[in-house]
């Protein structure tokens, strides 16, 4: 089943109003944020959308526990990279949905290429990164660098780990909905 952009919204309208994991911002500020910094960086509209849309599996899995920001760390990971891609797929091209499936495993490469990678990340994504495989190894490296979008990826992890800071105003969902709508071409 695909979805439309007018579902996206209220999707991200609706369900993306709790806390965001075991950060102390709900998941629509987490991703108005990872837009707006892919944005001011002046990254492809398509990278921008994906930044926007990176954990949008997060709120269409079966499996979504309502969370709170006191609740325990999960024990099992939910695979969200992957989860979002067949809702997708209908609307945008690779060049959006290569980084959203690619930004899990840019957290595991930059572990492994940045020794000070490791010391900033927060509680709830060092937690994360265990339960997503850990630190990539020298030949997982060289696999992920020879991945199209590989370089996206990274860039929007790095706007991922930064895109939790409390009352940070962006612009509004409005404003990403018409590059949602200029980048999908519909």
């Amino acid at each position: 089943m695909s979805l439309s952009i007018p579902e996206i919204v209220q999707l991200l309208s609706s369900r993306a109003t709790t806390w965001y994991g075991q950060e102390a911002v709900s998941q629509l500020d987490h991703a108005l944020q990872c837009a707006a910094l892919a944005e001011h960086s002046n990254e492809t509209p398509e990278t921008v959308v994906a930044a926007l849309l990176h954990d949008l599996g997060h709120m269409l899995s079966p499996h979504r526990p309502s969370v709170a920001l006191t609740d325990t760390m999960p024990s099992k990971d939910d695979l969200h990279q992957f989860v979002a891609l067949p809702f997708l797929r209908s609307l945008f091209t690779d060049a959006v949905l290569e980084p959203i499936k690619l930004h899990v495993d840019a957290k595991r490469y930059l572990c492994a290429v940045d020794a000070g990678y490791w010391a900033e990340l927060s509680p709830a994504s060092k937690h994360s990164l265990e339960l997503q495989g850990g630190v990539f190894d020298e030949k997982q490296v060289g696999a992920f660098e020879d991945l199209p979008y590989y370089a996206e990826a990274v860039r929007l992890r790095r706007y991922d780990d930064l895109a939790k800071v409390p009352g940070h105003q962006t612009p509004d969902l409005a404003h990403f909905e018409k590059l949602m709508v200029q980048v999908s071409g519909h």
